[in-house]
Order: C-alpha cells, then sequence, then structure tokens
C-alpha cells in the first residue's frame, strides 16, 4: 500500500519491514548461490552459435540471474514459516529457477535479435536459447536442487536470527 494513500497506516509490528528485508536478502542470495550454477551450465551447454560473442553470452547469463533474483525475493518471506513451508518453498525455488532464468534469457535475446535483424532472427535466437536452456536445466538439476536446498537453510536461519534479536 501506498504511504501517499488515504487508508495508509503505519506498522507499529515492523513486520512489513522485516520482510522487504527478507525479500531483499533472498534477491540477494539467490543471485550469488545460483551465478555459479549458471557458469557451470554456460560452460557445458553446447554454444549458441548466434549469440556470437561470449558477450552476448554474458549478458544473457546476466538476464537470466535477473529472474532468479526475482524469483529469490519473492519466495523469501514465504520460505520462513513451518518446515513444510520451507520444504514446499525449497521445491518451487528448484522448479522456478530454470524457468526464471531461461524465460529472462529467452526474452532478452528475443529483443535483442529482433532489434538488430529482426523478428524472424529474434524469434529464431529465442527458439534455440530456449532449447539449450532446457537441456542445460536437465543436465544441473542435482546442482539446482543442492543451491535449492542451501538457499531455504540460510534464509530460514536469517529469520531465526532477526526473531532472537526482536522484542
Amino acid at each position: 500500500m501506498d504511504p501517499r494513500s488515504p487508508s495508509w497506516r503505519p506498522d507499529p509490528t515492523g513486520r512489513r519491514l522485516a520482510t522487504i528485508r527478507m525479500a531483499r536478502r533472498g534477491a540477494v542470495l539467490a543471485a550469488v548461490l545460483f551465478a555459479p550454477v549458471g557458469a557451470v551450465g554456460m560452460a557445458i551447454v553446447p554454444e549458441i552459435e548466434a549469440l556470437g560473442t561470449p558477450l552476448a553470452a554474458a549478458l544473457g547469463g546476466l538476464a537470466g540471474l535477473t529472474g532468479v533474483a526475482l524469483l529469490g525475493a519473492g519466495l523469501a518471506p514465504a520460505a520462513v514459516g513451518s518446515r513444510i513451508d520451507g520444504v514446499a518453498v525449497g521445491v518451487a525455488l528448484g522448479i522456478g529457477v530454470p524457468v526464471a532464468a531461461v524465460t529472462s534469457a529467452l526474452i532478452g535475446s528475443f529483443m535483442a535479435g529482433s532489434a538488430l535483424n529482426g523478428f524472424d532472427e529474434g524469434g529464431r535466437l529465442a527458439g534455440e536459447v530456449l532449447r539449450g536452456g532446457v537441456g542445460g536445466a536437465v543436465r544441473l538439476s542435482p546442482l539446482i536442487a543442492l543451491a535449492s536446498a542451501a538457499w531455504v537453510v540460510v534464509v530460514r536461519r536469517w529469520d531465526g536470527a532477526a526473531s532472537a534479536r526482536r522484542p
């Protein structure tokens, strides 16, 4: 709710601020944990020739990382509930990370390819990124599961430390 709204009221409990901070931490942690997984993926997935240069491939990887960070921000507040919530969030993160990464990279490659060489080239490039991303996600599934579990454990520990400091 916007503070300029007539029905806005301050949060005396501080829970809103704690949720915002947890979302930020979840985003950064997701980016930090899954960046090496993405780097391994870019190393083992066959090169997409249409991307041309390593710089273009790195930009595609960064685009995928932004989607993963957004997913981490969205799931972090939900991970701090019960243990079942933590398990459900871990599964959602494990499934959602490849989807978010490939979708973000796909959108970026389609936009760049379309802007440079027309919509036909953008569509072809997006198709190659999709095929490579899905194949890479299958190959990297053990690493994705491990990073998802680590993410949930760290986020839940952060909340536990914050709860211990609250009055």
